[in-house]
């Protein structure tokens, strides 16, 4: 029990990490936002669990797949915020992710990689 809740504490304060250092910089807070921090705090859960290593290599293979298709959001929000507000953006920007994973998805594939 006391090894879930270090967990959910060590994740939990990435997070606020990242918004914190967002209010005092764009930049900053972008940089460490971008930075695969979840996923690096993932791949070392897995293997201080002692998950085989083709589950931590699968992990990290399909990581990379999964966030090509969210990389457009990036580009939209900021352009679709000051014309449509917060919310509208957010709600746009999640139907933009989910359109170019499911295409992402169908061209990969063709290709052999199997997504879904």
């Amino acid at each position: 029990m006391i090894w879930i809740a270090s967990k959910y504490l060590i994740t939990a304060a990435m997070v606020v990490l990242v918004s914190e250092l967002a209010k005092r910089s764009d930049k900053l807070g972008g940089l460490v936002a971008a930075l695969p921090l979840v996923t690096i705090l993932t791949l070392i859960w897995l293997y201080l669990e002692n998950q085989p290593q083709a589950r931590i290599a699968n992990h990290a293979w399909y990581t990379f797949w999964y966030v090509l298709p969210t990389l457009p959001m990036f580009l939209a929000f900021p352009l679709l915020l000051p014309r449509v507000g917060f919310w509208l953006t957010l709600l746009s920007c999640i139907v933009i992710t989910s359109v170019c994973f499911a295409a992402f998805a169908w061209l990969l594939r063709r290709y052999g990689i199997d997504l879904l």
